[in-house]
């Protein structure tokens, strides 16, 4: 019987809980990443809307994937872009750390790296942890160019909130 209930809990919750990302796009920025879509009833963003914020990614990617973090900040760079604010307004920097940190590394087999490459073009700043950068033995020189490193990752966000940036809880 109660097999029976959760299978037809489990039917009933099912089709609420499939999404429907067809009305996602990337760009205007970032063309390959940070897919976003629009919202009906919201409106363009105040074209002098400014926006600091620190995204803070400890949690490694799934297999084979780019880092979930590290996409958010694509998505929020295309999003608010496309949405009116000016890329100029927008200043944005990812601290990484723990599990994380080795997804900085400049090396072929990395599925986060050519999105990290696209987000520093595009003037996002990558701040790696020198904490976490000592216990997983990672050397400056191993990391993607561009890629900065803090005494620690809790150094970065203070520097960052002192300076302005809001840390995204996404």
């Amino acid at each position: 019987m109660r097999a029976a209930i959760a299978a037809l809990a489990f039917s009933m919750a099912a089709p609420a809980a499939a999404q429907d990302m067809s009305a996602f796009e990337t760009g205007p920025v970032l063309e390959e990443f940070g897919p976003h879509a629009p919202v009906p009833g919201v409106q363009q963003l105040p074209a002098d809307a400014e926006f600091a914020v620190a995204f803070d990614v400890s949690t490694p990617a799934a297999e084979g994937s780019p880092n979930r973090g590290f996409m958010a900040a694509a998505r929020f760079l295309n999003m608010h872009v496309a949405h009116g604010v000016p890329e100029e307004n927008i200043r944005l920097v990812v601290v990484v750390h723990g599990k994380a940190s080795r997804e900085l590394l400049d090396a072929d087999d990395n599925p986060s790296g050519a999105l990290v490459e696209a987000l520093l073009a595009e003037d996002v700043r990558f701040v790696l942890c020198g904490q976490s950068a000592v216990a997983y033995g990672i050397a400056p020189e191993e990391l993607i160019p561009g890629v900065e490193m803090s005494l620690s990752a809790m150094t970065a966000h203070a520097v960052l909130q002192q300076r302005g940036y809001t840390v995204n809880p996404f």
